[in-house]
Parts: structure tokens; C-alpha cells; sequence
């Protein structure tokens, strides 16, 4: 929320003075509410290689990310081209291997890749795309400024923690979002669907997409 200089960033002048005039004990109850609700509707996340248990309540913090319109512009069109680049890089091992062969890199660091699969070498997919969910970790470094942590492309979770979070958010303080102008988020199952849909083949007009989960014994 503040800068490096302790100042509040301008995309959270609205939120910093609505925060400030809440009651401490409001804010506590409120968040001791959303874990409830979280714990009920069994909204928690996976904890793999630990004894003590392997599900936790998803942390819920009221005080969100602001990113502004122009901030989100530059961002999306990135982590599109990031996206974009990635799967050509799979494609590329999996066909020519230019990068390879131009000394870009090591051989070595791919070919012994525990996920390397030898099996897909010239195997074509649907758009050349095969990273069709992407779980890209970014941080702030700066104003205007980011930083992408790592990207996950096998099998990225999370998302609808996202969801969820959004809608305990609405459900607990309305009233942030009736004074801010907020984008909404409820589309990304549409998203999803196109994007699945769109890799389905040429001759089906109106194909049918399952996905398949463990549903509530893996992460959302």
C-alpha cells in the first residue's frame, strides 16, 4: 500500500482513508468471520510433505493489490508475450531445438530435465500451444515496475482462491466496491472454456470439454 518512502501509493487513497476510519474491532471480526465461512464452505489449500496436516484455510487479507488500469495494461500484454514465448521455447525443444544448437542453452539442462518427455519429440499439438494455464508469481519492484518470480505451467493452482477471495471481499465490505471502480474477475470460467474449446479439432463446431480433478482433495 505504501511506497518505498512510506507514502501511500495514489491508486490507494480511496481504500487507505475507508481503512483508516474503521474500527479496529470491526476489521477483527470481520477477518475472524471470513476464516469461518472459508473453514464451512471447505475453501482451504493443499500443504504437501508436512506431518501436522495437509489442508489450511487460504490466508484472507483485507487489504488487497491495487493495481491500476494503466499498471494492468503493461502487465497483461507481458505476461502474454512471456506466455507466448514459453511455448514456443517447448515447442522448439520438442522440434528444431535451434535454441539448443545455437549454444543458447546447455543440452544437457533440457534432454536430463526430469519432465522432459523424449515421447513428444515431433509430436504436433493444437495451436502449438502447450501451456494452456499459466500461474505466472509476480511482485512489485517498483512504481510501474515488476518482477516475475517464476512461472507455472504443468498444473497451476490457485485461481480460484482468487475467485473466493473476491467474493468474501464484496460479501464482508460492499462499500469498497460501490466507492472504487473495481475490473470484475467472475469471467475467468469463461476464459478457461474458450481456451479449452479452442484447442479442440478443426471439424467439431461445438465440442464438449471435461476437466478432471480430485476436486476437494487437491488445490483449487
Amino acid at each position: 500500500m505504501a511506497d518505498a518512502q512510506g507514502e501511500i501509493r495514489p491508486q490507494y487513497g480511496e481504500f487507505a482513508a475507508w481503512l483508516s476510519s474503521m474500527p479496529d474491532d470491526r476489521l477483527a471480526r470481520k477477518r475472524a468471520e471470513a476464516d469461518t465461512l472459508f473453514h464451512r464452505f471447505g475453501i482451504t489449500f493443499a500443504v504437501y510433505g508436512e506431518d501436522t496436516g495437509v489442508e489450511r484455510l487460504i490466508p484472507f487479507d483485507i487489504i488487497p493489490r491495487i493495481i491500476t488500469a494503466a499498471e494492468w495494461s503493461t502487465m497483461s500484454a507481458g505476461l502474454s508475450q512471456r506466455v507466448q514465448a514459453l511455448n514456443a521455447f517447448v515447442h522448439d525443444v520438442y522440434h528444431d531445438q535451434a535454441i539448443i544448437k545455437a549454444g543458447r542453452i546447455p543440452a544437457e539442462d533440457v534432454l536430463n530435465n526430469a519432465q522432459y518427455r523424449p515421447e513428444m519429440q515431433g509430436v504436433e499439438v493444437a495451436q502449438n500451444v502447450y501451456a494452456h494455464i499459466a500461474g505466472v508469481d509476480v511482485v512489485r519492484a517498483g512504481e510501474g515496475e515488476f518482477y516475475v518470480l517464476e512461472d507455472n505451467l504443468r498444473v497451476p493452482s490457485g485461481v480460484s482462491y482468487m475467485l473466493e477471495d473476491r467474493r468474501m471481499m464484496m460479501r464482508l465490505f460492499p462499500e469498497v466496491f460501490s466507492r472504487n471502480r473495481v475490473a470484475p474477475v467472475d469471467h475467468y470460467p469463461n476464459l478457461l472454456l474458450d481456451t479449452l474449446r479452442s484447442v479442440a479439432p478443426m471439424a467439431l463446431d461445438d465440442p464438449t470439454v471435461v476437466v478432471m480433478t480430485p476436486g476437494a482433495y487437491n488445490s483449487a
